[in-house]
């Protein structure tokens, strides 16, 4: 390992790695976020990020930003995760950049993947370049936590999510006569906010209880962004073929017992679990192999509890509106302290980590 700048010269360019990595929020699946820049003399010349799968990684678009490349020799690349040394949809990274003439490499944590892990660094110092690894390590964990979980855990970084009233209920009591429609508890600007939230992870889940009350679309309808994978618990193929859930709109992967129809149902996988087993480990083991790297799961109170039981949840987001039900379907416990709370308008946000 080799310094060849100050460390703070080294944290405040990885800092405009993170930042630029972050345009990439949602879009990247299932690769992770990157950025780079490439300094010369304490000045930047060039930078990039991933912005999709398939397309140029970070570093591709960085040194293509330096319109002058003899001076590529001279400066120092900065990268918020370890150059790809494979060969996938794109080339690999590393070889790019020794090819380009760059020395000097700086990076803020290596990649989990086992495709590359190490590979990257490697590759660069046999071929002459000083490498630094390791600045700002907990900072560019955080940006790519989905990823790492994936890779780490063999599942998707889960975060829970729900809207319970001032009194604490997270629904009001249904009958057979109530519409399908949902009782809001949080504000337009909560609700937005959820939007936002769903453009940024990979995947959504609800249980079959949340799909008939309520019959959402789960998509994207507030904000700009694609809309997420549609996952729904059907244990039984009670969710008429006519609601919103098994419409055409996002792919969806449907949880279920008994055998469907397949022919009768477009954008729709069909996927066969055992729900007297551990339902959330099975759905974990079926989401890790369709590279499904995050999932918000929004409920009801059963489907949420299953997962904080089986302790299989990453971060919760909990809306608290200002509301009173009296009475209804208690919201789901955690048995943790919030580690952030910020207020929108009237509604409170309790936001949870389980890491």
């Amino acid at each position: 390992m080799y310094y060849f700048y100050s460390v703070n010269i080294h944290e405040k360019y990885i800092k405009r790695c993170i930042q630029l990595a972050k345009n990439g929020l949602g879009t990247t699946y299932p690769n992770p976020l990157v950025g780079s820049v490439i300094v010369l003399n304490d000045k930047i010349i060039g930078e990039g990020w991933h912005k999709k799968a398939g397309e140029p990684h970070a570093e591709v678009h960085a040194i293509n930003a330096v319109k002058d490349k003899s001076l590529l020799k001279k400066a120092t690349i900065y990268v918020s995760l370890e150059p790809c040394s494979h060969f996938g949809k794109t080339p690999p990274c590393a070889n790019l950049i020794v090819e380009s003439g760059i020395k000097k490499v700086v990076i803020g944590i290596i990649d989990s993947n086992s495709k590359v892990s190490g590979k990257g660094v490697k590759h660069l110092m046999e071929n002459g370049c000083k490498v630094v690894v390791g600045v700002l390590e907990q900072e560019c964990y955080n940006l790519n936590k989905r990823f790492f979980t994936y890779h780490k855990y063999k599942r998707p970084f889960i975060v829970l999510k729900w809207a319970e009233t001032a009194d604490g209920f997270i629904d009001k009591l249904r009958n057979e006569n109530s519409d399908n429609s949902p009782n809001w508890i949080s504000n337009s600007y909560s609700q937005q906010l959820v939007h936002k939230m769903r453009a940024e992870e990979q995947a959504i889940l609800v249980g079959t209880y949340t799909a008939l009350n309520d019959n959402p679309s789960l998509t994207v309808r507030n904000w700009t962004g694609e809309n997420p994978i549609r996952i729904v618990l059907d244990k039984n193929a009670k969710i008429p073929a006519n609601y919103n859930l098994l419409d055409a709109a996002a792919k969806t992967i449907v949880f279920s017992e008994v055998k469907h129809i397949i022919d009768s149902y477009q954008n729709i996988i069909f996927e066969r679990i055992d729900f007297s087993k551990n339902v959330p480990e099975q759905i974990c083991k079926v989401l890790y192999n369709y590279e499904i790297q995050s999932v918000i799961i929004e409920g009801g109170k059963q489907t949420l509890q299953s997962f904080i039981a089986a302790n299989l949840w990453d971060e919760a987001v909990v809306f608290i509106g200002a509301i009173k039900f009296n009475k209804g379907l208690k919201a789901p416990e955690l048995k943790k302290a919030p580690f952030k709370t910020l207020s929108i308008l009237n509604d409170t946000l309790n936001m949870y980590k389980n890491y």
